[in-house]
């Protein structure tokens, strides 16, 4: 039976869960006052410190299921995006409208290969 690590473990949810070689965790901007510009790029950087923390980086991501509160806001994820992802080790994404709590703008869910 493989082993399931978890970090960040709390009553309701965990920070990452590592099972089977993949990691599996969701960001949502810290400072959800940001406007979506700036909970784009702070989740993109609480992405890369996960992906730090876990020895790994964004050539191991796998899959991003990105939810927007405004499909308006698409064009700037995506400007964000392209400048922020490894040419030619793009993961697979998604992304869709959702309602999200309170005023943020952004949530991704990641999936990342590690060790």
């Amino acid at each position: 039976m493989t082993t399931i690590r978890r970090l960040g473990a709390g009553p309701r949810w965990s920070d990452v869960v590592v099972h089977a070689g993949v990691a599996r965790w969701v960001e949502v901007a810290a400072d959800s006052a940001l406007d979506a510009a700036g909970q784009v790029r702070q989740v993109l950087e609480q992405i890369d410190a996960t992906l730090a923390d876990l020895g790994a980086t964004r050539e191991r991501l796998l899959q991003i299921t990105i939810y927007l509160a405004d499909l308006a806001d698409a064009p700037t994820l995506n400007r964000l995006w392209d400048a922020w992802v490894v040419p030619g080790q793009a993961p697979s994404r998604a992304c869709v409208q959702a309602g999200l709590s309170g005023t943020l703008k952004v949530e991704m869910i990641v999936l990342a290969a590690v060790s």
